[in-house]
Formats: C-alpha cells, structure tokens, sequence
C-alpha cells in the first residue's frame, strides 16, 4: 500500500516507537498533569514540529542516496534493521528512571509548545532513527511519493497517541508519568518487538 514494503509491519512498528517513554512522551505527560488538557496539546504541537523537521531532513537525505547510490541504499536498509535491533535490546537491558513532576504556575499551552519543540530538538538520535528506519520499507526504486506517505503516515499515527495521552485525563496522566510498573513493562515489550522486527525485516531484505 502507498508503494510500502511490508505494510502492516510499518504500521506496527511505528506504534511500538510511539509506546516507547522517550523524552517527548514525558514531555506530553507533564505538560497535561501540570496544566491540564490546553498545556498537553501545546507539548504534542511542539513535539510534532520537531519530529516533522528531522523527518524532513531524513527524507531529503534518503531521496539522494535513493537515486545517485542504490548500493548505499540497500546498505542503509541491513544498517535500518540492524539499529532496530540495537535500539530494543537497550530498551530490554537499560534501567527505566522515574519521573518526578511538581506543582508549577499556571502557563499557557504556547509555553509548553515552546518546551517540547526543545526538548524533540535537543535529540539528533531522531533523525539517526528515520534514517534508519524508513529505507525498510521501501523499494530502491520507490518514488518520492513514497517517502511523503511515510512521513505523512508517522505524524498522524503520532497525532493519535499523543492527543490520547492528553486527552485520558490531567489524573490520570500523572500517575502513569510516575508509575515505573507501567513504564517498564511498556519499554520492555516495546524492547521485545524491535528486536523481533529487526529480526524479520533483516530476513526481508537478504
């Protein structure tokens, strides 16, 4: 579909990133338990435009390679799974820390924007990450389109998540913000799933 290899693998991964309690994730989490529903969507918009500028980056970069070095290309895709693999078995091994939010002064959603653009800014590993990650799903020969399908299909699946992160509630996004249980076994089955989708795409792709 969309001219992506291994559709509903796509699809699944991108999900099991978005399970993952990276730093935007807390970002959005905090935001909502701090100042409500106005101050989480604010962290999702700032979230979103940071990981839109590294997607695009990446893109712009995989569209070069794509037509001047097929060879690169298809090294870059055994490099996609191998970095899947690497990226699970830390989830599986790292310990998960435990986040501590406090009260604050009321402060407009803008503000929190402004926060969460930073903090996706300030991690260059996203961009590693869509370099890796999308020439998995493609043919060498894939078009541009293809490239603008994936882009298209991570933002909105990362809108869904986020937006149901905010919108469970100011309550109940602190606990899970703080709640090592659930963020560990949430980061240990994300960890088992890369490793299983590195696995499987590198078989894919001999």
């Amino acid at each position: 579909m969309f001219e992506i290899q291994n559709y509903g693998s796509f699809v699944a991964a991108v999900i099991v990133f978005q399970l993952i309690p990276g730093p935007g994730t807390l970002a959005i989490l905090n935001a909502t338990a701090r100042n409500g529903v106005a101050a989480g969507l604010g962290a999702v918009v700032g979230t979103l435009l940071g990981d839109l500028i590294y997607m695009v980056a990446a893109i712009a970069g995989l569209a070069a390679v794509m037509n001047s070095h097929p060879a690169i290309f298809a090294g870059l895709q055994w490099f996609g799974a191998a970095y899947l693999g690497w990226i699970g078995l830390q989830l599986l091994c790292q310990p998960v820390a435990k986040a501590t939010p406090g009260k604050e002064a009321r402060r407009s959603g803008w503000v929190y924007c402004r926060q969460a653009f930073a903090v996706s800014l300030t991690n260059p590993k996203v961009m590693l990450f869509f370099v890796a990650f999308f020439p998995l799903f493609m043919r060498p020969d894939a078009s541009s389109l293809t490239l603008g399908a994936m882009m298209l299909h991570v933002t909105l699946l990362s809108l869904c998540y986020q937006l149901a992160l905010v919108l469970v509630g100011n309550a109940l996004a602190r606990k899970l913000s703080v709640l090592p249980s659930a963020r560990k076994l949430a980061t240990r089955l994300a960890g088992i799933a890369l490793v299983g989708f590195g696995v499987k795409l590198a078989l894919n792709n001999r």
